[in-house]
């Protein structure tokens, strides 16, 4: 009886989360990003002993401490998630959004936390080696050998370093430039490359990890040279990636078995489309590759629109309609469409796409800003049943940024019109 009652209450309680809100797109970002503040503490946890510090000014070193908010520690997803709350301080002109995410990078940077869990890393990596230090808080900041260590967290540095000047920023934004443009693997046509799962293996995640910052540092330094790389790494993934017969991006491409990988999975051709919309808001008008991104933005819309489900979602395998309806993917065709649209990189036609799309997200957001849906963090498989299996969780940092940055980019977005057939009937001659 007992375990029955706790599964009666356990189904309410889902389908509680997963109820569709009846809030507009400018409510529902602000209900997310409001709940990610109200629930981010500066403090930290000894994992061995549960003792809290809010400082670490007189806290005893142990390997066990830890930064104690998932959105204060140090990973790609929340460089996505803070781009967003700066855009959201952007359109709605609250500048809490701001302030929170300078307070994030003040905790990691100027209150002399990092040097805490620098000695941690060193000690880790002395003892074990790169396979001892992930379980360490702010342990990317200190490997920095992959573009997941400082892409779009450097991004959103940028961002922030241009309202908020700041020389710890400012460090780190050229560390991550080092690292990117001399460091970085890349085969000999300069397109990067990871060294796993096989050497040398091109990830689509990857456009948006290395575009994201590229982008920003050009606008930020006025060097056309990033604009450069950026637009051919994009044309690049596109020659190996690109599927002509789904018109889809396959999530990898192994050089050494000159094979793509078996799946045309969602988020990662997310990543490609919000890396071209990234790239081509910040591209000078008179870039000489402009137009062939642009023309790859439109291939890729063409082909992403032909994949929307019923509900408005897409799937987590985006032609295999037997997988499972995914949020992330679903926010970045919606943030790219309705950026592309109003910046008329794409037809106006576009927006119905998106506005379905919207409609489908707010399928998975509850009136407390709960997202539900969000494939949990996915690596690269030969078996296509890795994708399927992928558990999913509700407001994972993976999904959270995606999905602000659809809904900031849809609370202005044009309604869809069409030409009506009855203003159109006196155009016709019919000769008599």
């Amino acid at each position: 009886m007992k375990k029955t009652y706790l599964s009666i209450v356990f189904l309410f309680v889902a389908m509680s989360i997963s109820a569709q809100t009846s809030m507009t797109a400018q409510e529902a970002a602000i209900k997310i990003a409001d709940r990610i503040l109200a629930s981010t503490t500066y403090d930290f946890k000894d994992k061995k002993t549960g003792e809290i510090y809010t400082s670490l000014k007189d806290a005893p070193f142990t390997m066990d401490m830890v930064v104690n908010s998932i959105y204060t520690d140090w990973h790609y997803t929340n460089g996505v998630t803070n781009i967003a709350l700066m855009e959201l301080s952007d359109k709605t002109g609250d500048k809490k959004y701001d302030e929170y995410v300078l307070k994030n990078m003040n905790f990691v940077f100027n209150e002399g936390n990092l040097e805490y869990f620098k000695r941690q890393f060193d000690e880790s990596y002395a003892a074990g080696g790169w396979r001892a230090v992930p379980g360490h808080s702010w342990h990317m900041i200190f490997r920095g050998k992959r573009l997941d260590d400082n892409g779009p967290m450097g991004a959103s540095l940028i961002e922030l370093q241009k309202k908020y000047p700041d020389d710890s920023f400012l460090d780190y934004i050229n560390k991550t430039n080092e690292h990117l443009l001399y460091a970085e693997p890349r085969l000999e046509d300069g397109t990067i490359a990871r060294l796993w799962p096989h050497v040398n293996t091109i990830w689509a995640d990857d456009a948006f990890m290395a575009i994201s910052f590229l982008s920003r540092m050009g606008e930020f330094t006025g060097d056309n040279s990033y604009f450069d790389d950026a637009a051919n790494q994009i044309l690049s993934y596109t020659k190996y990636l690109w599927c002509p017969e789904k018109q889809l991006y396959y999530h990898c491409y192994h050089t050494d078995t000159q094979e793509n990988g078996v799946a045309h999975w969602s988020r990662a051709n997310g990543w490609v489309f919000m890396a071209q919309a990234d790239l081509l808001s910040r591209m000078p008008k008179d870039h000489p590759m402009r137009d062939a991104i642009i023309e790859n933005f439109k291939q890729q819309a063409r082909g992403v629109a032909h994949y929307q489900g019923a509900n408005g979602l897409w799937h987590q395998v985006l032609d295999k309609v037997d997988s499972y309806e995914e949020v992330t993917g679903t926010a970045m065709f919606v943030f790219g469409m309705a950026k592309g649209v109003k910046e008329g990189w794409l037809s106006q036609d576009f927006i119905y796409v998106a506005d379905q799309g919207l409609k489908g997200l707010l399928t998975k957001i509850s009136d407390d800003g709960d997202i539900t849906a969000i494939c949990v963090g996915t690596g690269i498989s030969p078996s296509e049943t890795y994708y399927y299996n992928r558990p999913t969780e509700i407001n994972g940092p993976m999904g959270e940024g995606p999905v602000l940055r659809a809904l900031i980019e849809m609370i202005d977005a044009p309604k869809y019109t069409e030409i009506r057939a009855d203003d159109q009937y006196d155009k016709i001659v019919v000769k008599k």
